[in-house]
């Protein structure tokens, strides 16, 4: 079996398209398609229903490219042991990170990584989490680094890092801030059915996190005025840094407390920092020690911003 026209053919699937597969494998579209037709010809069947720019698996495709998948998992996976059994700290090592919290923590990181690997390239993508519990489940990320709930786990290997509180955060200038506890000292509980009134800046609607928050909307029973929704803790804290909104964030970007004043509420809602890799996936050497040192720092991190590591 010819390894490379499957990876040929994984490509045209993943891509949907020969021209996107061939600028991504090197080689021309002419030599793709030639390679595709021979496979087609040997095995009497139609891999792919083509429509321009379009390329859709047909059932036979779907079961062509589930056994290339498995079989260069398996290459790979062989390759990796090997590498380790003699020492090669060679390699690649594919990461998912949240924008934001993952680039900061790989950049921590890394140094020391590189110190112990310096032949192991490492292979970032910055991704929202569904995706990226996506290209976990199916192989192309070998770590992935998320915040989530239980209901939000696949069938994959999750490592718990730590629990997170979800903070209400106020601007210091409202009146309710009154009731905040001082920078520096551990939070006030606030209701926050008392911010009916406010606006507020949250995540973007399909993000995990507001699975957390909208529940507790409801429960608090209000709708909230919402300005604006965006991808960015970081824009959230700024907005009510001036003064321009209320908010739901993470306890992680709790660290403005000059402007801001952040509020526990009653039920204590949080979500898990987990790491994570695919059922069945060998880490190797370099996927380890990676994972170690950011445990290691995300742990750090939550200890210097006063969160109880659980």
């Amino acid at each position: 079996m010819d390894l490379k026209q499957l990876t040929y053919i994984v490509k045209i699937a993943e891509e949907g398209s020969i021209t996107k597969a061939s600028e991504r494998l090197f080689i021309s579209q002419s030599g793709l398609n030639q390679q595709l037709l021979k496979l087609e010809s040997e095995l009497g069947q139609q891999l792919f229903h083509r429509a321009k720019n379009d390329f859709r698996l047909t059932e036979a495709g779907e079961i062509y490219v589930d056994y290339a998948r498995k079989i260069l998992d398996l290459k790979e996976e062989a390759y990796n042991k090997l590498n380790d059994l003699a020492n090669n700290q060679t390699g690649h090592l594919r990461l998912g990170l949240t924008p934001e919290r993952g680039i900061n923590m790989l950049m921590n990181v890394y140094p020391e990584f590189y110190r112990r690997f310096p032949n192991v390239t490492i292979e970032p993508t910055e991704i929202g989490i569904r995706r990226q519990l996506d290209l976990i489940s199916r192989g192309y990320l070998d770590l992935g680094f998320v915040t989530l709930t239980e209901s939000d786990k696949t069938n994959d290997e999750y490592i718990h890092i730590y629990y997170e509180n979800i903070l209400l955060a106020v601007p210091r200038s409202h009146p309710l801030a009154a009731h905040a506890a001082p920078p520096g000292e551990p939070f006030a509980t606030a209701d926050l059915s008392a911010f009916r009134e406010e606006k507020f800046v949250l995540m973007f609607k399909d993000s995990t996190l507001r699975q957390v928050i909208d529940p507790l909307f409801r429960e608090a029973g209000f709708a909230p005025q919402i300005l604006f929704e965006t991808s960015s803790n970081l824009t959230l804290r700024n907005m009510v840094k001036n003064q321009i909104a209320c908010s739901m964030i993470s306890h992680n970007y709790a660290r403005e407390q000059e402007d801001v004043a952040y509020f526990y509420l009653p039920s204590r809602p949080m979500w898990e920092l987990c790491a994570t890799y695919k059922r069945g996936h060998y880490l190797t050497k370099a996927a380890s020690e990676f994972l170690e040192l950011a445990i290691r720092h995300y742990r750090k991190t939550a200890q210097e911003n006063n969160q109880s590591i659980v």
